[in-house]
This record gives C-alpha cells, structure tokens and sequence, in this order.
C-alpha cells in the first residue's frame, strides 16, 4: 500500500489566482509569502525537504535539520521556505541561498541568512493520510501535532476579512494573500477554485527602448526603460507576456524610421533598439535588487 510518506513523491495543490480580493464567510485568508514552495517530510530522528520539482534541497538549509525536534511522529508538511529580513520575506536573499552548492559557503550562509520553514497544510502524521480532511481540520491537527521552534513556524490566518487583510498587505509591500475555503479538501498536484492567490501588483508607465525580434522579425520581448531623476536612461527589464499582434505591428511600423545604432542597454543581445517615444504600461509584482520587474506583463501601448 502506497505510504505519503515513505515515498516522497508529493506535489503540492496549486492556486488559481483572481485580481481582486473579496470577502466570504466560508473562507480563511494568510499572507502569500515571497519564497520557495517546499514539502517538508519530517520525523524525530531527521528532515527531508523537497522543492516543488521533487528535488531534494535538505543539504542546502541545514538549519533546518533541527526541525525535527518539532514532531514526535513521522509528518508531511506543505510550506515555504523564506529568509526574513526586517520582518519580511526576501525572496533575493533565499535565491542566492538557493544556488549555493559548496558545503562551507552553505554553512555560513545558514549563520548570516537563515532560512525558516512557514507551515501552511499538514498532510500525512503518524501513518494516516490526512489530506482527505477538511482544511479546518487539518489545520486544527497542525496546531496540535506539531510544535513551533527550530526554523519552523506555522501560518496565521484571518477569517471573512479578505479586503481589509489584502489592503494590509498591500500597505506594507507585501506580496499579497491566499484564500482557502474552510471545507477544500487538499488535492495533491491540482490546480482547485478553493484555493486562490490574490497578488498585491504596481503599474508604471515606461519607454520602449527596443525589442527582441522572434525568427520571422516580429517584436517577442519589449526592452524598457526610464528617465532617472538626472536625465539619464535607465533599463526596468523586458517583458513579452500581453503584447497583442496589433500593438506589434505598430512597434514595427515605428522601427522602419525610428532604429538607432547604438544599444542603450548592452546586456540584450540581438535587440533592434529604437528611438524612447513609444510608451506603455508594464504591470508587474514589485521592483528587484537590480531594478528590473519581477513577473511583469504587459498592459498596453499609452
């Protein structure tokens, strides 16, 4: 008979995701934490993580070895992986953490960022399968089995209030919320309506500075950019994703008397750079440590 545990093979359910957040009675809502999803398979006398690609990465957190101290039987848990800095997630300090592959690096990394493990779903303890249990349930069973401590924390959450909790993590720049609806059975590897993502995004109006053409020429990703505060160009990143076929063709109507030979940004090979007219709008998460976008999308030409 096929064990949760033993075999290590969980994919976590996904979340649909919806623009605006709502109020429901029959729904709980937590923070969406900026950091690596992860399955933690936990028992006293050790851990296994594994990223969401079944990818074993315990070596590289060994902080988190101590997790162990928290159970008392063999248990499954979904969560996140996060490296918290001023009280927030700080997804760029867990991807550099992420990377590491040398053992002596990795050990002082787990001194300087320490990484923590924030528990949303219980899924298997102490031999039963407990995903076929409503979420109240198993988040009354996570409380109760598992303890706090050691790199490990579990999810808070809030009820019926999903406006005034997104307005909240919106004031505070975080990365938005999750509602889950209180009776949604967990469903492993699934996509499900009863689990959705609501993500805090900015829109910034920007320059055209160039394109990526795709092999019959036609633009695939836009390079854009901005007038800092002394005048300068600066890069903000490309996108590709909401460029429609119309919006495409005016950008090549454009380039036909607007190219210029000189790349504004050297690091895009391959690129037909124009003349900064255009402008359009990129609607994206939040700004990365190098000034880029991080999942944007094309709004439209202004």
């Amino acid at each position: 008979m096929s064990d949760l545990f033993d075999d290590k093979n969980i994919s976590p359910m996904l979340l649909n995701e919806v623009k605006e957040p709502f109020d429901d009675k029959d729904y709980i809502y937590e923070l969406k934490l900026d950091g690596i999803r992860c399955i933690a398979y936990i028992e006293p006398k050790g851990v296994v993580l594994q990223n969401k690609r079944f990818k074993d990465v315990t070596d590289i957190y060994p902080e988190l070895s101590e997790m162990r101290k928290c159970v008392k039987k063999k248990t499954v848990l979904d969560g996140e992986l996060v490296v918290l800095k001023n009280g927030k997630p700080d997804f760029y300090a867990l991807q550099k953490r992420s990377l590491m592959g040398d053992t002596f690096k990795i050990k002082l990394a787990a001194r300087k960022n320490p990484v923590q493990f924030a528990a949303y779903d219980i899924l298997y303890y102490d031999g039963k399968d407990l995903t076929d249990k409503k979420l109240m349930e198993r988040k009354a069973i996570l409380q109760e089995k598992v303890t706090e401590g050691n790199g490990l924390s579990i999810s808070r959450y809030i009820e019926e209030q999903g406006i005034a909790f997104f307005a909240l993590a919106k004031n505070q720049d975080l990365e938005g919320i999750v509602a889950k609806k209180k009776d949604g059975l967990y469903h492993i590897g699934k996509r499900t309506s009863e689990c959705i993502k609501i993500k805090v995004m900015q829109d910034e109006d920007l320059l055209i500075c160039g394109y990526q053409p795709d092999e019959d020429g036609i633009p695939k990703d836009l390079i854009l950019g901005y007038y800092d505060e002394k005048g300068e160009l600066k890069c903000r990143g490309k996108v590709y994703l909401g460029v429609s076929k119309e919006e495409r063709a005016i950008i090549l109507q454009f380039a036909k008397k607007n190219t210029v030979k000189r790349p504004w940004f050297e690091k895009y090979k391959n690129a037909i750079w124009l003349k900064p007219e255009l402008i359009g709008t990129a609607h994206f998460m939040h700004e990365t440590e190098s000034g880029g976008m991080r999942q944007p999308v094309w709004k439209g030409l202004r």
